[in-house]
């Protein structure tokens, strides 16, 4: 869909952001440092970049300014960080950056920042209009027309039908919100079951220890309060 660079020193953080944008079908590239990053941006071509305040070399925010004054600032920039004062982001989006992301950063933050910056992305077309909406046109003219024979039955109709309460979910949201909110509840449940142990969760749901980790960080899972509870 789109290509994307990931700035960020911290190992840890830029595989768990490349595993993200993957899933989502983005192809992303990484740097640890400025030095790769510039590197980058002159072998390659990207739609966005996702840049790390604190670096060490060059910080992020004295790159973003490089590139502004170099007139290489053409494509939307998200700033990161888990340190930065408010004073900060303001001179990086005074500078020219798109938005900023305060880690740690949330799959439904990251996913939505970027999403909004391929939107303004010179590189990255917009959808064109979804069939889906021209079906639905044409389901509500033949339902106005009385075709008795093949009965409409609109989405909201069926949506309603479903077992919401019984489920315990809000199945009436986007697909990335509700995923967080069962991959949540999935964990709560096992860490609680387990009595916080993240050697049994990490057997049971068969996921690395450090991927646990940070999957359970992503979701902003409280560690702690589950082990008080257990």
């Amino acid at each position: 869909m789109a290509n994307i660079l990931v700035v960020d020193d911290e190992l840890g953080i830029r595989d768990l952001l490349s595993e993200i944008l993957n899933d989502e079908g983005h192809s992303v590239d990484v740097a640890e440092n400025a030095t790769q990053a510039r590197s980058a941006r002159q072998s390659g071509s990207y739609d966005l970049i996702l840049l790390d305040i604190w670096m060490p070399d060059t910080d992020g925010v004295s790159l973003l300014k490089e590139w502004a004054m170099a007139g290489t600032l053409t494509i939307p920039v998200i700033m990161m960080s888990g340190h930065a004062t408010i004073d900060t982001a303001v001179e990086a989006t005074r500078i020219g950056a798109f938005s900023f992301l305060e880690k740690p950063i949330t799959m439904q933050k990251l996913l939505k920042a970027v999403e909004q910056g391929l939107a303004r992305s010179p590189g990255t077309q917009q959808p064109a209009a979804a069939p889906a909406d021209a079906a639905a046109g044409q389901q509500t003219a033949a339902a106005a027309g009385g075709n008795s024979a093949q009965p409409v039955v609109s989405a909201i109709s069926v949506a309603d039908q479903l077992p919401l309460s019984h489920q315990g979910f809000n199945l009436d949201r986007p697909l990335r919100e509700a995923r967080d909110g069962f991959e949540k509840a999935y964990f709560e449940f096992h860490l609680a079951r387990e009595g916080g142990s993240m050697t049994r969760v990490a057997e049971k749901t068969g996921l690395e220890r450090t991927h646990l980790y940070r999957k359970l960080r992503q979701l902003g899972v409280d560690l702690g309060r589950n082990k008080r509870n257990a």
